[in-house]
């Protein structure tokens, strides 16, 4: 019997100039997925500008092979250290990979770039509540819904209320920091140590 294909695993990496070309063939596939709700760059110069080295700015690539490598983007912004230690998260897919659970996997490694390597307390991210993909991927992976902003952001022309979520990086247990175990392996762990001596 031949074992079923492995399903790859997400990697996270920096967006460089070499991946000019990749990513505005997959905004320009991809505006329906992504209008109303984001407006990725989708001109060579707008491209060059967003990923220009910046401290305060990080985009992310989320990939998972070389045939067709961009599975989607995590933007961290506004990125403040000191007292603050704060940052913006922003996202989206690229089709055809919306849906199939790579962002929500490598939202994990986001988390482990964030607290770990970058040191930040905590991550911001906020929705518009027509929003439900996006709404479904902060509930699944750990974020709280802290509050609702009237006209808080204008996105494509247009002043837009937003949901506000938040994540801290004490709220981050494993698998998300430092590990890639499964919930169910942590939870096996748990009871593990419950469990009386013989």
């Amino acid at each position: 019997m031949v074992p079923p294909p492995v399903r790859p695993r997400p990697t996270l990496r920096r967006l460089t100039h070499g991946d000019r070309g990749a990513f505005l063939e997959a905004v320009a596939r991809s505006r329906v997925l992504h209008h109303p709700w984001a407006y990725p760059p989708d001109t060579s110069d707008a491209f060059d500008a967003y990923i220009k080295v910046h401290p305060a700015r990080h985009a992310l690539a989320v990939v998972v092979d070389h045939e067709d490598p961009l599975v989607g983007v995590y933007a961290l912004s506004q990125i403040h250290h000191g007292s603050f230690r704060n940052a913006y998260l922003g996202y989206y897919a690229f089709l055809p990979h919306a849906g199939n659970g790579y962002m929500r996997e490598a939202m994990t490694l986001v988390f482990r770039y964030a607290f770990s390597e970058l040191r930040l307390h905590r991550l911001q991210a906020n929705v518009q509540p027509g929003n439900e993909r996006s709404l479904a991927l902060l509930h699944s992976t750990g974020w709280r819904e802290e509050g609702y902003a009237r006209r808080y952001l204008k996105v494509g022309g247009r002043w837009r209320d937003h949901v506000l979520f938040a994540i801290l990086a004490e709220d981050v247990r494993s698998p998300f920091v430092g590990s890639a175990r499964s919930t169910t392996d942590a939870a096996r762990e748990r009871d593990l140590r419950t469990l009386p001596s013989p």
